[in-house]
């Protein structure tokens, strides 16, 4: 790291600012030497977090823009380097003219993650916060940011630290009772040895049980909507996702193949499936789509079932309700602007969770939010929970290297083969957290990241 990198910070697209970050134990004299400041005194001499006003200037002393320089000084940076950040017009010329000069000037252009990497290797967090950045960039959702938030403010490793440091004081005791036999080291009770294991492997199936929840708000709940024809599937549809994405009209029969957009409901994201209404029908085109209905409510994730409120329940209603049995729903009351003619406490008998709405009036949009968070109640984005498959192997690892422990002591084996299962489950943890990491591993968490940051 004794080289000094930059790289343009912001979105490769127009904007009010563009940024280019600049790292490393040269960043102030390169920085200096394409910014001219209107107070003529150079970065070098300022203290860190501060900002000064002046112009980039090309090599022949050519201003290339105005901009504003903002010195942040090691070890108080985001790398824990001496950084300087060129703010000038976001416009995508003039921030590679700037990015170019700095370049010209002695910096080298920074790879994939290299800053967030230099921050990792400077101890300023460890590779779990690390591996947060980048999923707080690609949240899709409120929910999704909050649990990449959690994972930078540490969260996650604190979870796995109290695991950690409960397995490395068994493994300590271990180690001194087998290798200092003469010494005064108390016993290790196989009662005890068993709790922690069994406590320690517990602890591991919440995170592992939390990762398999949080995929919802990283990748997106699969949600099917699904009903007779003209209940409101589609304008639901429409109203969900934001735009017209299905063909609305008053026919039966209109959407004859599953129509799939993305959505954001209450802070969660979905990957919304508008299918065909649910009826007997002649028509072959139409058959399939009403096939292809029926096959996407039993893979979805979630079911919005909507019914007609100016219609009454027919033997089509009965049938989807039917089919949702075990499967996780929502109810959905449709049309509530039409005279009601519905039977709405069969529909309260059927789901643990009814909405009364008017999709067509974009009404009770809010009551469908809060109705879905109550479904989606039991998961907690903040506890601390894994969010990339990387973790997930290291702790499905760490807790394989527990069960295996657990059967040694059943069969009678010594001490010393669970002293390797233990010091292999802590050696998965600490590669969750970079304590102890191989080159290969950082190379590929940081592969994934995006340039400059």
């Amino acid at each position: 790291m004794n080289t000094t990198i930059a790289a343009i910070a912001t979105g490769q697209a127009p904007g009010g600012i563009g940024v280019v970050r600049i790292s490393g134990p040269r960043a102030l004299f390169v920085a200096d030497s394409v910014f001219s400041p209107v107070s003529h005194k150079p970065l070098e001499h300022l203290s860190g977090y501060t900002a000064a006003y002046g112009k980039v200037v090309s090599s022949t002393g050519e201003k290339l823009d105005d901009c504003v320089a903002l010195v942040f000084r090691s070890p108080k940076s985001y790398t824990g380097e001496d950084v300087v950040e060129l703010s000038c017009h976001g416009g995508l010329y003039i921030t590679r003219q700037v990015l170019g000069r700095v370049l010209e000037a002695g910096a080298r252009l920074a790879g994939p993650g290299e800053f967030t990497r230099r921050a990792f290797l400077n101890g300023k967090m460890d590779l779990a916060q690390a591996e947060s950045v980048m999923a707080l960039i690609g949240a899709k959702g409120e929910q999704a940011a909050r649990m990449a938030r959690a994972g930078g403010s540490g969260a996650l490793s604190q979870r796995v630290q109290e695991i950690s440091d409960k397995l490395s004081s068994m493994a300590a005791h271990l180690a001194a009772w087998a290798d200092f036999p003469e010494e005064d080291v108390e016993d290790v009770e196989a009662s005890v040895l068993v709790d922690c294991l069994q406590d320690c492997s517990a602890r591991l199936e919440r995170l592992l049980m939390g990762f398999r929840k949080g995929r919802v708000y990283r990748e997106g709940l699969r949600t099917v909507i699904a009903g007779r024809p003209n209940v409101g599937k589609s304008t639901l549809m429409n109203l969900l996702s934001g735009h017209n994405r299905s063909i609305v009209t008053p026919f039966p029969g209109t959407t004859r193949d599953v129509v799939e957009e993305p959505a954001v409901l209450a802070g969660i994201p979905l990957l919304l499936a508008d299918t065909a209404g649910l009826r007997e029908t002649a028509d072959p085109a139409e058959q399939i789509g009403v096939a292809a209905a029926r096959e996407r409510i039993l893979s979805g994730q979630l079911v919005l079932a909507v019914f007609d409120w100016s219609r009454e329940l027919d033997d089509q209603d009965f049938q989807l309700i039917e089919s949702l049995q075990g499967i996780p729903a929502i109810g959905i009351v449709n049309k509530s602007d039409l005279p009601g003619k519905l039977d709405i406490d069969r529909i309260y008998a059927a789901f643990s969770h009814v909405v009364v709405i008017s999709a067509g009036q974009s009404q009770g949009l809010e009551e469908l939010e809060k109705e879905f968070s109550l479904f989606m109640r039991d998961f907690d984005p903040e506890a601390g929970e894994l969010f990339t498959q990387r973790q997930q192997e290291a702790v499905s690892r760490s807790k394989a290297a527990l069960e295996e422990g657990m059967r040694a002591l059943e069969l009678g084996l010594t001490l010393d083969a669970v002293t390797v299962c233990v010091e292999d489950a802590l050696s998965a943890l600490f590669e969750l957290t970079g304590k102890r990491v191989s080159d290969e591993v950082i190379d590929q968490v940081f592969d994934t990241f995006c340039v400059g940051k």
